[in-house]
């Protein structure tokens, strides 16, 4: 008797060695999750995570595990026996449901017990096929693959494989504070991190009255389509008014957005310190903006003892807009609500600015009372995952 079930394939926690188990239980863990109303059993392997149920038929339990990192690619599989005789039923009633003219046949024995090798499965299920269908063989670029999996307990064939999101189980490589706008990169960015493990945590920094309470809404927006792959998103949100208003009093033209950069990277670095984590992340983009060129990085970066990843410092714009419109966050991205970094954009911002000159600009105030008062008052919000498939199949 034969059984439907959704194989999930690992990717590249298959390079993992004494840890692997430790990613791959997160990755159990994660899909638990995604799929806990749903009458769905799971089984763990060393080399796949197996589903299967009364509601595995549902369409939407596909799409749900696409949307969760780690996962390399899920295929609809079929357990039978692994006898000859019902792997030959098995493999002429399947090929007689596809689309095609050529076929080949691809045997994985994980099952090194098996009497028969690999190439003797493939020999024996292609000679039934040929003898017995119009369908030929092509072993370079077939229409069908036909592909089985001899296992211990049960064979498994591969009807249909869907592509994953890939990169590792979302929390198996820490936290990071992800410097946060309203526009089209940090959004994209964040999502990047996500796919890589990473737990982001959302630092954004408000001016009102000069930027309106809306941009919150829109941040809000942003990180619940962003809940589709993390099931749950802080937001903290700084009061930066005042220290803004006296960056722009003490410095000469051209220099604002380089000291601004770093004002923000200290209160980010001051809040990650307390709140230990490690990392600091951001949307930056190399040379797309002024003070994303390398000397504005090299002075910004100076006032920061963390890591900053910039997982967009090699995309190019069209790049990222194409990933905003797969993941959903362009339309809102773009939507026409200014942040504390265009309010007060200069026309002729320092490309190359000096660490020296900025350093002295900085001393004309005591910007530290500012920093802290800014981290003393920051506004933390929590946003809930948005319905996944088990709160709508």
């Amino acid at each position: 008797m034969s059984a439907q079930q959704i194989m999930i394939h690992f990717g590249e926690l298959s390079t993992k060695g004494k840890n692997r188990r430790v990613f791959v239980d997160t990755l159990a863990g994660n899909i638990r999750h995604r799929l806990n109303k749903l009458r769905v059993k799971m089984r763990v392997t060393h080399d796949h995570i197996y589903l299967y149920g009364e509601e595995l038929q549902s369409t939407q339990i596909i799409e749900t595990l696409q949307d969760i990192s780690g996962i390399h690619a899920i295929s609809i599989v079929e357990k039978v026996a692994t006898d000859t005789e019902t792997l030959i039923k098995t493999a002429r009633r399947i090929i007689n449901f596809q689309d095609g003219q050529t076929f080949k046949v691809i045997c994985h024995r994980k099952d090194k017990s098996y009497p028969l090798i690999s190439d003797q499965i493939n020999r024996l299920i292609a000679k039934e096929i040929l003898e017995n269908t119009s369908w030929t063989v092509d072993v370079h670029n077939p229409d069908f693959a036909l592909k089985i999996t001899i296992d211990r307990d049960a064979a498994y064939f591969i009807t249909r494989t869907y592509p994953g999101l890939g990169g590792y189980p979302l929390g198996t490589m820490g936290r990071t504070l992800h410097m946060m706008s309203g526009g089209i990169d940090s959004p994209v960015a964040a999502y990047l991190l996500i796919r890589r493990g990473l737990n982001v945590e959302m630092l954004h920094f408000a001016s009102p009255p000069y930027t309106q309470a809306a941009v919150i809404d829109k941040l809000k927006e942003l990180l619940t389509i962003l809940t589709r792959y993390q099931k749950s998103i802080k937001l903290h949100i700084v009061p930066f008014t005042e220290l803004q208003l006296a960056i722009y009093q003490h410095a000469p033209e051209g220099y604002p957005i380089t000291i601004m950069r770093r004002m923000m990277y200290r209160i980010a670095t001051a809040y990650a310190n307390r709140h230990k984590i490690k990392v600091l992340s951001t949307g930056e983009c190399l040379g797309q903006v002024a003070s994303q060129t390398i000397e504005s990085l090299n002075v910004i970066n100076a006032v920061c003892n963390l890591p900053v990843i910039r997982p967009l410092a090699t995309f190019d714009k069209l790049n990222i807009i194409d990933i905003a419109k797969r993941i959903g966050t362009f339309t809102t991205s773009i939507a026409p609500y200014d942040d504390c970094c265009t309010i007060f954009a200069p026309k002729n911002p320092k490309t190359k600015p000096r660490i020296k000159e900025v350093e002295a600009i900085e001393k004309l105030w005591d910007y530290e009372l500012q920093i802290e008062t800014c981290l003393q008052n920051i506004e933390t919000i929590t946003i809930d995952d948005m319905p996944f498939a088990n709160d709508y199949l």
